[in-house]
């Protein structure tokens, strides 16, 4: 089944659809997608390292998972599909954090992502089995250490959070 992406104008509003495998190029449109960060028991903060074979920032650090939802989904149930599809587990207590982040980057290949991008946090109700397509590995990191890292080394993170983690900090989402 082909999975497609909702299309957004400059305004947010949502202006039709096409195929995610056409959607991120050199020049990519503006598009609606999520991203969520994943919280245990202890306070700890799921970090990913993407997939080797990921189209845009192969193995790069980032947040926990992100993901598009489909023309007609809500948001919400996207996170929860791609929570199991991308790591393999549920989440609970799922709450917008960010609701008007938005971003464009572009990654050494050229590629370009240009998101409206709400941001979730939420809490792991088990350990993650992450799908090989998707992480290649993930980490349980304490907050403030990755906040270090992330404002220490940023070339070794995704742009998207390195904007995200310390908006999470100014708002007060991150556990210490």
């Amino acid at each position: 089944m082909e999975e497609l992406v909702v299309l957004l104008d400059d305004s947010g509003t949502h202006i039709g659809s096409t195929p995610k495998a056409t959607v991120h190029t050199t020049d990519t449109v503006l598009h609606l997608a999520f991203s969520c960060h994943v919280f245990n028991e202890h306070g700890q903060i799921l970090v990913t390292r993407r997939a080797l074979d990921k189209k845009t920032w192969p193995g790069v650090w980032t947040n926990s998972f992100c993901g598009h939802p489909a023309p007609g989904e809500d948001s919400v149930d996207a996170l929860h599909r791609r929570a199991e599809r991308e790591l393999g587990m549920t989440v609970t207590d799922v709450q917008v954090a960010i609701p008007e982040f938005r971003y464009r980057a572009v990654d050494a290949s050229g590629i370009v992502e240009n998101e409206i991008c709400p941001v979730y946090i939420a809490r792991a109700s088990s350990e993650p089995k992450p799908a090989a397509d998707e992480v290649a590995e993930f980490y349980w990191a304490d907050t403030l250490e990755l906040l270090a890292a992330v404002t220490a080394t940023p070339w070794a993170f995704s742009p998207w959070l390195t904007l995200q983690l310390p908006e999470l900090a100014a708002r007060g989402l991150l556990p210490v």
